[in-house]
């Protein structure tokens, strides 16, 4: 008796075939001439979460262009990777806020305690978002050492900032952001 492949074993190794093609296409796409398929090849790899994206991602991050280098950032944040932290941490420093502003989601996203202490400089940025971005970020990553800096956030001249802050310390705390739903 001949031993015959399914089927449904032919279909999903084609699929699994064309999904390893299309994600060979979008990491060239990342170096293309052309910022939009830059951007949505970053974008897609974010989506796919195949974790083959992340080097090709982290190169993208000295992408000229300071929306790919905003789009790559969410995209390394979706994907949770740690690698990406180190890559991620000087774009922190960006000229263009929302590359910082990115960065400091991403590396929330992540978790990572090692991206702590250069997130909290933010805390004190000049533009609001960026400020409630950290915010966030640290109270995702929930380590202990931002309590200090998100204290004094909560006398942030912006509500917003104040709320991302209050919300912030409740995470590190283990604390529900609301109230009589504690596990």
């Amino acid at each position: 008796m001949m031993d015959r492949e399914s089927p449904v074993s032919r279909v999903f190794a084609e699929k699994e075939r064309r999904e390893k093609e299309n994600l060979e296409i979008l990491i060239r796409q990342l170096s293309d001439e052309s910022v939009p398929y830059r951007l949505r090849a970053a974008e897609a790899l974010g989506r796919c979460r195949d974790p083959s994206g992340v080097e090709p991602l982290i190169q993208a991050l000295s992408d000229p262009s300071d929306e790919v280098r905003w789009v790559v950032a969410q995209a390394l944040g979706k994907l949770q990777d740690p690698r990406a932290v180190e890559p991620l941490i000087p774009l922190l420093t960006d000229p263009e806020r929302w590359v910082r502003r990115g960065a400091a989601w991403a590396l929330g996203e992540i978790g990572d305690p090692r991206a702590v202490g250069p997130i909290i400089p933010l805390l004190i940025e000049r533009k609001k978002d960026v400020r409630m971005a950290a915010a966030e970020a640290l109270g995702k990553i929930g380590d202990p050492r931002a309590r200090e800096a998100l204290t004094a956030a909560l006398e942030d001249d912006e509500p917003e900032v104040r709320y991302a802050a209050r919300a912030a310390l409740r995470k590190i705390a283990g604390e529900s952001e609301c109230p009589g739903t504690e596990a």
